[in-house]
């Protein structure tokens, strides 16, 4: 079904299918086009908004019975890394970061190959190939970078995989106000180092050097034990009803599956604010 707002990006909404957080439910998704001149500008709008990337579309979740999906994002300036957080930091020192062209490589493949295999063997993306990938990476019509983490023998013993070994990877947009994590994988002989939380820490790190004042990180859904891990962030904020506001206690929004509290897409759209786009 298509919803359009005068002069401005088409809107989509995707069959339902099962959701990947919360068993028993359906999942739909409300997606725009991302492509031309404005795709930056749109991009930095509709993030503020709830978005996601993927690719060339924009998402996010407008499921028939149930809001529980909410786009997260740290505070850069308020956040003070936990006790936790600083010993993982300390734990993955030696890994050294790299920022590269979005441009896909056998060698990050071979990885999320290894990643999904050992974490989401039964997920989405598990059929992948490396063509997708490299769509995935490479398929962008906006600032994006890939932030390669490698490391040698020697700093981390485990790996055993050479010199120069690629421990981790995250596609990341950047956006007018933030760094935006579209997608990261690692090791999973690194998990123990919870190097997916690294990877964060590090974005934060990254940001603050900008003096970027956002790192979003996806959605974050209470009652997914899939997503409870970003709500250990200090400084998190939710987008809710159409504000960003402080996460405070999570236990507080699990009851965001409610069937009456969905609107009607005509209305979901019509609040959508878009940027003045030249005519």
């Amino acid at each position: 079904m298509r919803h359009t707002l005068p002069h401005a990006p088409q809107f989509y909404v995707t069959a339902p299918q099962p959701c990947p957080y919360l068993h028993g439910r359906a999942e739909r998704k409300l997606f725009t086009a991302l492509q031309g001149d404005n795709a930056a500008e749109l991009n930095n709008a509709l993030s503020r908004q709830g978005f996601r990337r993927s690719q060339n579309v924009l998402y996010r979740p407008s499921c028939e019975s149930c809001v529980a999906c909410m786009s997260a994002r740290i505070r850069v300036a308020d956040f003070p890394a936990l006790k936790t957080q600083r010993r993982i930091t300390t734990r993955n020192a030696a890994l050294r970061r790299l920022a590269t062209s979005a441009w896909a490589t056998e060698d990050q493949f071979e990885l999320f190959r290894r990643y999904l295999d050992s974490r989401h063997a039964d997920g989405g993306m598990a059929d992948m190939d490396i063509f997708e990938f490299a769509a995935m990476i490479e398929e962008t019509p906006v600032k994006t970078r890939v932030i390669e983490y490698r490391c040698s023998d020697d700093a981390m013993p485990a790996l055993a995989q050479g010199d120069d070994h690629l421990a981790g990877v995250c596609l990341t947009d950047v956006l007018d106000d933030g760094l935006s994590l579209v997608y990261s994988f690692y090791d999973p002989l690194l998990r123990p180092a919870s190097m997916g939380t690294y990877i964060i820490l590090d974005h934060i790190e990254i940001a603050r050097a900008a003096g970027l004042p956002y790192v979003y990180l996806g959605y974050w859904v209470p009652g997914s034990r899939k997503m409870d891990y970003k709500a250990r962030f200090s400084a998190l904020e939710i987008y809710k009803g159409g504000v960003w506001q402080d996460i405070g206690n999570p236990e507080d929004h699990s009851n965001e599956a409610h069937p009456l509290s969905v609107d009607p897409i005509v209305e979901q759209v019509a609040r959508i604010a878009l940027p003045q786009f030249d005519r």
